[in-house]
């Protein structure tokens, strides 16, 4: 169910138009379900899951899903275990619970679409360029942390991620998704445009 509509772009996050950032930001905060007055709050929560990877910072990932001039989606990700980097500290059970897994497992990501775009194979598309990416790059696994119980680990489980591992965390549970990737000689593929 490929939407031949939509391309997948790598794209240096340093040269993001003010209005592609504009769209991501607004996906971003539609999909959180969490609403912010403007303020230190909501810059906050937007630093955590979405600006600390639009930094330039070696490694990082962002593929963009598009539809003529419209951003369907988003991927941003990291390839260093994030246990072991500072810019996640905030983030407790990178180096407590979970430290031997993102040591299997170091790339992580997060992925967004926008309603319309959803149910249309986009975010599987993304986060196949993402895989090939990160091994390419010489990961030997990506994760993702999600609340237990929560419908996208539906999908992830889909894109060849299993639950690995559980923690406790802020007054819930999260759970730890793994995939193995396959060292890759060539990086990219010619479905992904740069």
């Amino acid at each position: 169910m490929q939407d031949d509509a939509i391309q997948i772009n790598q794209i240096d996050p340093i040269s993001l138009a003010p209005d592609v950032l504009g769209q991501i930001d607004s996906i971003f905060f539609e999909a959180s379900t969490r609403t912010f007055p403007p303020g230190p709050e909501r810059e906050a929560f937007r630093e955590r899951w979405l600006g600390r990877y639009l930094h330039d910072d070696v490694g990082d990932a962002l593929f963009l899903a598009t539809e003529r001039c419209t951003v369907a989606g988003y991927l941003v990700g990291a390839l260093q275990n994030p246990a072991l980097q500072d810019r996640f500290a905030d983030i407790g059970y990178f180096r407590t619970a979970f430290a031997e897994l993102c040591r299997h497992f170091p790339a992580h990501l997060h992925i967004n679409l926008a309603p319309a775009f959803r149910s249309r194979g986009i975010g599987a598309r993304l986060i196949e360029a993402f895989a090939e990416y990160a091994a390419g790059a010489g990961a030997a696994g990506v994760h993702i942390v999600t609340g237990a119980g929560m419908r996208n680990a539906r999908f992830y489980e889909r894109c060849g991620f299993q639950r690995r591992g559980a923690a406790a965390w802020n007054g819930g549970e999260v759970v730890f998704l793994g995939r193995t990737l396959q060292p890759s000689s060539a990086q990219g593929s010619a479905s992904i445009a740069r």
